[in-house]
């Protein structure tokens, strides 16, 4: 972000009540910002209040409020997978009083293992697509195939089960998250994919097109690893499926680990509990939204959403 563009929000921010923490992103930039959220966000949505539509020296945006407390659970433990989806895809912070960059890299490091469990043996960085000829007889066919991409699938975990992406989204919104801000993809996750190199979880090699391939070890014990570091709300509704063990530790302290009886049963419930989690946590938020900001707002914002859906379907 330039500076006149950033001395423009931040100046925003000196006409509202002071905020904690602030970010933006997007194309219509995006503020998170006051101390107090409505009671319909709290209870019927995920405890956060958008207000889209806003005009503000010649610009359109929206803004969203949340309770620091509510944002900081959702980060550690994706309760409603929300706001924690939004800060595993790059923004830029303009007010970061309680360090949520240093918290939220727990929500990082949390991504990229799930998106590991989904991703197969050998997969790239960025999603690409590629030509192979096949030739029978006199005629060649070309097949057309997409890479599996690590951007791509920690991008998407957020919208796994999302009710929008059916009807209100651009089908190729994860691809063009991607790689409009690959950069920045690759600078937020990079301490967490060398610390995964340097335990042997991963390993990189380069390819062609000049970006990597990356190489991961699929077995049991690593797949007990990445589940381990998921947030512990996901691991307790996998747990409830999975089952749990007691296990002591050299400290002699009692403690509970999923047990896991095979990477694609860890991979399948965990897909389940993030699907149920983005699809309710969506629903929720599309009635609170329809409740606060009032029908006209919300057929005017829903009215756009499917419009570039459907551009994107054509």
């Amino acid at each position: 972000m330039d500076d006149e563009k950033r001395a423009h929000l931040l100046s925003f921010l000196k006409v509202i009540p002071p905020v904690d923490f602030c970010c933006v992103y997007g194309s219509v930039l995006h503020t998170t910002n006051h101390d107090k959220v409505t009671e319909v966000a709290d209870k019927i949505g995920v405890g956060v209040h958008f207000n889209p539509f806003v005009t503000w020296n010649n610009k359109m945006f929206k803004y969203g409020v949340v309770r620091m407390h509510d944002l900081v659970q959702d980060i550690l433990n994706w309760e409603r997978l929300y706001l924690s989806g939004r800060l595993q895809k790059p923004v830029n912070m303009l007010v970061d009083n309680l360090d949520i960059k240093d918290v939220n890299s727990v929500n990082l490091r949390a991504a990229v293992s799930a998106a590991l469990l989904l991703l197969p043996p050998k997969f790239t960085e960025v999603c690409f697509l590629a030509i192979r000829p096949l030739r029978i007889t006199i005629f060649v066919i070309s097949f057309v195939f997409m890479q599996e991409d690590l951007y791509a699938k920690i991008c998407s975990l957020s919208y796994m089960g999302d009710l929008r992406m059916f009807f209100a989204e651009d089908r190729n919104k994860v691809k063009k998250i991607v790689q409009g801000q690959f950069d920045l993809f690759q600078s937020m996750y990079k301490p967490f994919l060398e610390e995964y190199e340097g335990k042997d979880l991963l390993r990189f090699s380069s390819s062609e097109n000049q970006h990597a391939n990356i190489y991961q070890d699929c077995g049991l014990p690593v797949a007990r690893s990445h589940v381990s570091f998921l947030p512990p709300a996901i691991r307790s509704l996998m747990g409830i499926r999975l089952g749990r063990k007691k296990v002591t530790s050299e400290s002699v302290q009692a403690l509970h680990e999923v047990v896991i009886g095979s990477r694609e049963e860890a991979t399948k419930r965990m897909q389940k509990v993030l699907r149920r989690t983005v699809m309710v946590s969506s629903a929720r938020q599309a009635v609170s939204g329809l409740l606060t900001v009032g029908g006209v707002k919300a057929a005017r914002y829903l009215t756009n959403k499917m419009q570039k859906a459907w551009r994107s379907w054509t």
